[in-house]
């Protein structure tokens, strides 16, 4: 799903950008972790125990990283990317430094007020991708953000009617198989997508989410149910049929293709460290970045890496285009 920004012409610079980048074997996504801080305190991610000092060292500009990688989409991440005040200039100067790049926001949204959002939709984001896993209070409890779900739906339908691009950021677990569709659905009648992943444990160890073996059937059920749904309507799961195939295959631990993440996406850190994967630590710092090689490592299925990997199809051209 493009932003209202964009027109289809615009598809041929960025093919073009994309073809370059692997071409030269440089990030085609780099994710600026602008904080590790968050207010959430989610048991299946630590980012809330960061340290508040650690403030003092964030970075107060990716601009020069922004123009050396010069990549085909950048993610403004954390942590919650929401805690900097100075999160408009970061952007800002980032989207006047890249053209033709399309950038984007992954926010839980507890903070995200409607001014907010216009502030940063301004400033040049192009997508903010929003946390929901749940449609009720259960996503309240797992955030541990009273009524949060209810302000991500209020919020979201004001933003679509001002013509903000939304996405929301799904991941699938043992609990909530039977409110994917039902996500999907409310997403459409809103005018906005969902893009959906796999839970693992790799983050933290806490696995109380994994899916488990006599879950398998009713993830293949759900993938068809998804597959089916965007026969019938491109640009709302914006992942690729590709990917969604693949995602039984992952979890009866089939996969036996390295891990191409490093290669393709890489994420740089408040500091300006560089490392191959959100759940890897930082080994450099991004000016030394000489790429990273393919792995042996199947501790998760994000969309960052299956999309990756994922070839180009007809319909993932049907998609964008949807």
């Amino acid at each position: 799903m493009m932003s209202p920004r964009y027109k289809p012409w615009h598809l041929l610079p960025f093919a073009w950008k994309y073809a370059r980048l692997r071409l030269t074997r440089r990030p085609v996504l780099v994710h600026f972790e602008v904080t590790m801080r968050c207010n959430a305190s989610c048991s299946f991610c630590d980012y809330w125990k960061t340290p508040a000092e650690e403030k003092a060292r964030e970075l107060t500009s990716f601009v020069d990283a922004a123009r050396a990688f010069d990549p085909m989409m950048i993610t403004f991440t954390g942590g919650e990317p929401t805690l900097r005040r100075d999160l408009e200039q970061i952007i800002a100067e980032v989207a006047r430094a890249t053209p033709i790049c399309y950038l984007t926001m992954i926010t839980h949204g507890g903070m995200l007020s409607i001014e907010r959002a216009q502030t940063l939709w301004d400033a040049g984001l192009d997508q903010f991708s929003i946390s929901l896993d749940y449609l009720d209070e259960r996503h309240d409890a797992a955030r541990r953000i009273p009524g949060l779900a209810a302000k991500i739906l209020r919020t979201v339908a004001v933003m679509r009617d001002r013509g903000m691009n939304v996405r929301f950021n799904t991941v699938i677990k043992d609990d909530n198989l039977d409110d994917i569709m039902p996500i999907v659905h409310r997403a459409e009648a809103l005018g906005a997508g969902v893009n959906l992943s796999v839970y693992t444990d790799f983050k933290n160890g806490n696995a109380d989410r994994l899916i488990r073996a006599d879950q398998f059937a009713r993830v293949q059920a759900l993938v068809d149910e998804l597959l089916a749904f965007k026969r019938r309507r491109r640009g709302v799961i914006t992942n690729s049929d590709w990917y969604l195939r693949q995602l039984p295959r992952y979890l009866r631990r089939e996969m036996r293709e390295p891990c191409r993440s490093g290669e393709t996406t890489i994420h740089i850190d408040p500091t300006g460290q560089v490392r191959r994967c959100p759940d890897f630590p930082a080994d450099k710092h991004w000016r030394a970045y000489d790429g990273y090689a393919p792995i042996d490592c199947n501790a998760c299925y994000y969309a960052c890496r299956g999309e990756a990997q994922a070839p180009l199809t007809l319909s993932r051209f049907q998609d964008l285009l949807a």
